[in-house]
């Protein structure tokens, strides 16, 4: 198998083990009803107050049905609501609900609980180190899509 297949090959495990284990703290806490692709979504909205859609697409690199089907669902799950800017009419910001708002204080605890899992796993030197190095692959390949040179640090 090529480097680079593998390298992706084991990207992708590491998240579905994140992700599954992210979800079953989550679950434990009450957070019954969600899929890692919502995970994704719900993480980028709790980032930033009132994101748009475009704004969320980007950072999960999905496409805008995906986005569309994902929000409606999370909405219907009582997690979301949405407002038009008011700025730029054609816009939708997302918010997260009073349920979304104990959502992100339960992912918050999850992802420290995790994070301390981890870090006992790997050592924190290690850990760090591999977050460094995957910042660094994703600005160096984020750069390529866009033809810049990353920037050096």
């Amino acid at each position: 198998m090529k480097r680079i297949s593998q390298i992706g090959s084991l990207l992708k495990r590491i998240y579905r083990i994140y992700s599954g284990e992210l979800l079953l703290i989550l679950q434990n806490k009450g957070f019954t009803d969600l899929r890692p692709s919502f995970l994704e979504v719900l993480l980028a909205i709790c980032e930033k107050d009132g994101p748009s859609i475009k704004e969320i697409g980007l950072a999960c690199g999905l496409k805008k049905q995906t986005m569309t089907s994902h929000l409606n669902e999370l909405e219907n799950r009582g997690y979301i609501s949405r407002t038009i800017n008011p700025y730029d009419k054609r816009e939708q910001n997302i918010h997260l609900t009073e349920y979304g708002q104990r959502f992100k204080f339960a992912l918050n605890e999850s992802i420290n609980q995790l994070e301390q899992e981890y870090s006992m796993l790997l050592g924190e030197v290690e850990l760090e180190r591999f977050e460094h190095l995957l910042t660094s692959v994703h600005t160096k390949m984020t750069a390529s899509q866009k033809n810049e040179l990353p920037l050096e640090h």
